[in-house]
C-alpha cells in the first residue's frame, strides 16, 4: 500500500473521533505465548525517543503515537496533546497513513526553540520511505507541512538549542544489519550527510537522552551469526559538541565508526556472562553522569525457561560503571521509564508485575523509587490491577510535567484486540484512560484506576 500524506498546503489535518492504539506482533512462537512479543503497541518501540514533550510556554504535553483506523486495519501516525490548564484532550490529528500495520513505523516527536512541532515518521528497514513534518504554527497540531521524504529507522530526534537537530537513527543494510548513524540539520530542512557511528557484526539497538548540550546514547550489539535474538553487551557514548566528536563516559575520545565488540565504549561485557541485553531507558543525574536502565535475560523466547529477567541500572560514578539490580519481570519486552528528580529520587514506572497474559509482553504497571542512587528499590504502589489486557511500553515525556508523567497503551498479548492509551501523574495517584470515543472537540480523560 502507498502512504497517504494528510499534511498538505490545502488545509488542516483530519481529526479522529477518539484514541485507538495499534495492535502488533512479531515472530510467532508456536507455543502458548503465541509470539516473541505482541500487544497494544501505540507507544512502541523503546528505540523511538522521544514520543512526548512538555512545552511550558503552552502548558501542554504534546505526544504522538501509532493509531488504528476506526473500521479497518492499518497504522495511522497520530498527534495530540494534553492541556494542563483545562485538563482536556482534543480530537487527535491524523498526520499520515503509512500504508502498513507495522508498529516499527510509529512516529517520534520534538519541539524546536520557537515551539514548532516536528514529527519523524520512521520506517522498518528500507522497503518504505520515512517522512519529516513540521507544524504550521507553534504549539499547534491542526496543520503540518511535509518537509522531507527519506529513509531512516528508530529515529531519535533531538533539538540542540543554538545548533539545530541532531537525529540519532538506524539505517539497514541490504542484509538487514542495523547500523547506527547521526544526522544534523540547522533548520530541519537542509540536512548533512548522515555519519556512521557504529556497525559491529549485525548491528545495534540504541536509546538516548539529552541534558543541555550533552547527548548520550546507550546501545547493545547483535553478534554473528544469530543477530538480534542474541543481542548482548552494553555500550555508551556521548557528544558535547553537536555530534562533531564522541567520547565514552570517562571522556576518552572514540574513533568512529565502532566496528569491533571490544571497544572503548563498552560498559559491561554481558556476552562473556552468557546474558542478553534489552535496553529500556537512559537519563542523567544532576552532575550530568549517565544512568542506563536495561534488562538481562538468558534467552530471547517468551516463557519461564529464560528467567530470571532482571531489571538493571548502570550508573557512571565519575570513575567507573556501577551495575545494580532493580527487580524482575516475566518478559524481555516489558518496558518502562527511568526518572531522576530534583531531590535526587530515582523513579521507575514500568509493567514489572504479572499481567493477565503472563509471560507475554507487558503486565500490570508499578511505581518504584530509590533514594540511594539505585542501591535499593521500593515498590511504592501498583498503578493498575485486575486488567483485561497487558499494559505495554510506558514512555517518559521530555521535561515531564508532574500531571502527565508517563504514557502507555494496553492490548491482549496473545490475540488481536482493541487498545486503549493511558497516562499517570508523578505520584501515581491515578491512571487516566484517553477517550476511545469522542462526541465533541475536547474531552476529559477517564479515571481508570
Amino acid at each position: 500500500m502507498d502512504a497517504k500524506l494528510y499534511a498538505t498546503a490545502d488545509g488542516p489535518l483530519p481529526k479522529d473521533d477518539g484514541y485507538r492504539g495499534i495492535w502488533y506482533y512479531d515472530q510467532p512462537s508456536d507455543d502458548e505465548y503465541r509470539y516473541k512479543y505482541s500487544g497494544g503497541f501505540a507507544t512502541y518501540p523503546q528505540q523511538h525517543v522521544p514520543i512526548a514533550v512538555y512545552a511550558k510556554d503552552a502548558d501542554k504535553t504534546f505526544f504522538c503515537y501509532g493509531g488504528k483506523p476506526k473500521d479497518t486495519s492499518g497504522l495511522l501516525r497520530m498527534v495530540s496533546y494534553f492541556d494542563h490548564r483545562t485538563g482536556l484532550l482534543p480530537r487527535p490529528s491524523i498526520l499520515l497513513d503509512k500504508g502498513t500495520d507495522d508498529a516499527h513505523d510509529n512516529p517520534t516527536m520534538m519541539l524546536d526553540d520557537e515551539g514548532y512541532l516536528w514529527v519523524f515518521s520512521n520506517s522498518h528497514g528500507r522497503s518504505r520511505p520515512s517522512f519529516i513534518h513540521r507544524s504550521r504554527e507553534p504549539y499547534s497540531i491542526d496543520a503540518f507541512d511535509h518537509v522531507l521524504t527519506t529513509n531512516f529507522s528508530y529515529g531519535q530526534p533531538w533539538w540542540m538549542s543554538g545548533h539545530g537537530f541532531l537525529v540519532l537513527h538506524t539505517r539497514y543494510t541490504e542484509h538487514h544489519h542495523r547500523r547506527l548513524f547521526a544526522m544534523r540539520s540547522p533548520d530541519g530542512v537542509d540536512w548533512e550527510e548522515p555519519r556512521l557511528l557504529a556497525h559491529v557484526h549485525q548491528g545495534h539497538y540504541q536509546i538516548s537522552w539529552r541534558m543541555g548540550d550533552r547527548l548520550g546514547t546507550a546501545f547493545n550489539y547483535h553478534p554473528h551469526p544469530v543477530g538480534l535474538n542474541a543481542r548482548t553487551n552494553l555500550y555508551y557514548m556521548e557528544t558535547l559538541d553537536y555530534g562533531a566528536t564522541w567520547r565514552n563516559a570517562a571522556g576518552q575520545a572514540l574513533s568512529l565508526p565502532l566496528t569491533t565488540p571490544d571497544n572503548d565504549a563498552i560498559v559491561r561485557n554481558y556476552e562473556a556472562e552468557g546474558l542478553l541485553v534489552y535496553l529500556k531507558d537512559m537519563t542523567f543525574d544532576a552532575e550530568g553522569r549517565p544512568i542506563i536502565l536495561y534488562l538481562t535475560s538468558r534467552g530471547y523466547a517468551s516463557g519461564p525457561r529464560n528467567d530470571p529477567r532482571t531489571w538493571m541500572t548502570a550508573r557512571w560514578t565519575g570513575t567507573q560503571w556501577e551495575s545494580r539490580p532493580v527487580t524482575t519481570s516475566d518478559n524481555n519486552y516489558d518496558f518502562g521509564s527511568l526518572y531522576v528528580e530534583d531531590d535526587g529520587t530515582w523513579r521507575i514506572i514500568a509493567p514489572t508485575e504479572p499481567g493477565p497474559q503472563a509471560y507475554n509482553t507487558g503486565g500490570e504497571v508499578a511505581l518504584w523509587t530509590s533514594s540511594d542512587r539505585g542501591a535499593t528499590w521500593t515498590k511504592v504502589k501498583q498503578l493498575t490491577h485486575g486488567s483485561r489486557y497487558n499494559h505495554t511500553y510506558v514512555r517518559r515525556p521530555v521535561n515531564a510535567h508532574p500531571g502527565f508523567y508517563a504514557l502507555w497503551a494496553d492490548g491482549h498479548a496473545r490475540q488481536p484486540s482493541e487498545s486503549s492509551l493511558y497516562f499517570t501523574n508523578r505520584s501515581g495517584d491515578h491512571v487516566w484512560r484517553l477517550p476511545a470515543v469522542m462526541t465533541s472537540d475536547f474531552a476529559e480523560p477517564e479515571v481508570a484506576w
